[in-house]
């Protein structure tokens, strides 16, 4: 069974009563419960929303993906289960002892995944891909000659391609992919954090840690696995923001209707090992496939591609 995905933006009271999430709205009296053994992930987008510790501690025992929102309505905070795993000190000790020549192919793997989503991504939008695809093959150990980068370059100037952020020809004019930059940046920040909330929710459940990255090493970043594993799977989440775009043009302020939106992003379907599959099932396919490369049963890590019309 796929698991939900719940968001709050308006003030409740949260609580647990027979293993349900119970939902009481304030302004309406309006009482609603939830199975938590259906939630995969829990958004909270209010400031008056107050929720119980004992409800906290069987969402997180449930391991269950929790972000919330600050006053801007941006994610702001993720919380995850400690223990996802009944392997997990062995799991633990596998990821820590991963030699550098591993992670550098791991990183390999990832690089050449995401470029090859990319390109056909633009390839829909009828962007010519042989560099893209040439890239992808290309990738060196550890991504030596950042293709990533020339990629991510070529990708985002045509990614909005005769849509209101393009010239006459297709190129996109002026937006540049930057966290706190110009919309759809908001849209594709929302989308990703996400995203990132799925993936790591996903390597707790394989015994994995979060922090310990493969290619991010930020001292301050909580979950630097999660942002190298997201990597392929980002594009998923471009097709979503640049059908968005071309809906509602340059009018792309973040609401309720394009939030609604992005949080379907679990249940898209992706191929995985030639197999249709939603993204949240992809995902765990996935960081269970790192997890057995981590170990030296496997010696790739499988992602996810678009499902070609």
């Amino acid at each position: 069974m796929i698991k939900r995905t719940i968001y709050f933006g308006n003030p409740a009271y949260l609580k647990t009563l027979n293993e349900q999430l119970v939902f009481e709205s304030p302004e309406t009296g309006e009482t609603k419960q939830v199975p938590i053994e259906d939630i995969g992930v829990l958004i909270l987008d209010h400031q008056q929303i107050t929720i119980t510790q004992a409800l906290m501690a069987k969402l997180l025992s449930n391991n269950i993906a929790f972000i919330t929102c600050d006053h801007t309505h941006h994610p702001t905070g993720l919380l995850l289960n400690l223990d996802g795993n009944n392997l997990q000190s062995a799991k633990f000790a596998a990821q820590i002892e991963a030699t550098i020549p591993l992670k550098k192919q791991l990183w390999q793997q990832t690089i050449s995944a995401k470029i090859n989503n990319q390109s056909t991504l633009l390839n829909w939008q009828k962007v010519p891909i042989n560099n893209m695809r040439n890239w992808s093959t290309e990738v060196k150990s550890g991504d030596s000659d950042n293709h990533e980068a020339m990629a991510a370059a070529y990708y985002w100037k045509h990614l909005f391609r005769f849509t209101a952020l393009s010239d006459d020809d297709g190129n996109t004019t002026n937006f540049r992919r930057e966290r706190f930059g110009d919309p759809p940046n908001n849209i594709l920040n929302y989308g990703y954090a996400i995203l990132r909330a799925i993936v790591a929710r996903s390597l707790v459940s394989s015994g994995l840690l979060p922090t310990l990255g493969i290619f991010h090493k930020n001292q301050y970043n909580a979950y630097c696995l999660a942002d190298d594993i997201m990597e392929p799977y980002r594009p998923f989440v471009d097709r979503i923001v640049l059908d968005i775009v071309k809906m509602n043009g340059k009018f792309l302020e973040l609401g309720p209707t394009m939030k609604r939106t992005l949080l379907t992003i679990p249940t898209i379907d992706v191929k995985i090992k030639g197999e249709k599959s939603p993204l949240m099932v992809a995902v765990q396919k996935t960081t269970a496939s790192l997890s057995r490369c981590y170990e030296g049963k496997l010696r790739k890590i499988d992602y996810p591609e678009f499902i070609l019309p």
